[in-house]
């Protein structure tokens, strides 16, 4: 089973990279980090490991919801490590659940973005990299959030707003101008 959702990432990351030919380099990186090691998909994996995110859009398509982390202490996309899961499509939808409260999301199909970052050293774990995968999840209409343990807040951010204004993490600028785009 695990070998074939890795036979079905390597195809959403090629393409992703026929797509969004401005990122095809950092797909064929993603691409050579999957067929690395077998450990990919674990957050043990010294060097790093995938993480599944989600685009988490209202029904409308005009909001996203975003995190307002509690380690990293930022706001981010709803997301978090595959622990072995090697579909990080069910892993962002799961994560989008879990860190929302949000029952219903709706997954769409293909891979939106791709983002490799780098986490800093916190206590005993070490600096490594994240893969990140970022699928988009439509909330049903009237969905409400709960915020979690994970985060110090939640919000339903104007698209247009995280496209525009400075102080947006890039990559999160960089999905609000794809989505507005498509």
């Amino acid at each position: 089973m695990a070998e074939a959702a890795r036979e079905v990432l390597a195809r959403a990351l090629n393409d992703y990279a026929r797509r969004h030919p401005q990122q095809a380099d950092e797909a064929a990186e993603f691409l050579r980090f999957l067929h690395s090691a077998p450990e990919v998909f674990h957050r043990q994996h010294p060097p790093g490991h995938f993480t599944g995110s989600a685009w988490l859009v209202d029904a409308a398509g005009v909001n996203a919801l975003l995190t307002h982390h509690r380690k990293l202490d930022r706001w981010l996309q709803p997301g978090g490590h595959a622990d072995g899961e090697a579909d990080v499509a069910a892993v962002a939808a799961r994560e989008a659940e879990e860190e929302s409260g949000i029952a219903g999301l709706d997954l769409l199909p293909g891979l939106f973005d791709i983002d490799r970052h780098r986490i800093p050293a916190r206590g005993a774990e070490p600096e490594h990299w994240h893969y990140d995968l970022r699928f988009v999840l439509r909330a049903p209409p009237g969905a409400t959030f709960v915020v979690g343990p994970e985060s110090h807040d939640l919000a339903w951010v104007p698209v247009r707003r995280i496209a525009d204004e400075a102080g947006f993490d890039p990559s999160l600028a960089r999905m609000a101008r794809r989505w507005l785009a498509r």
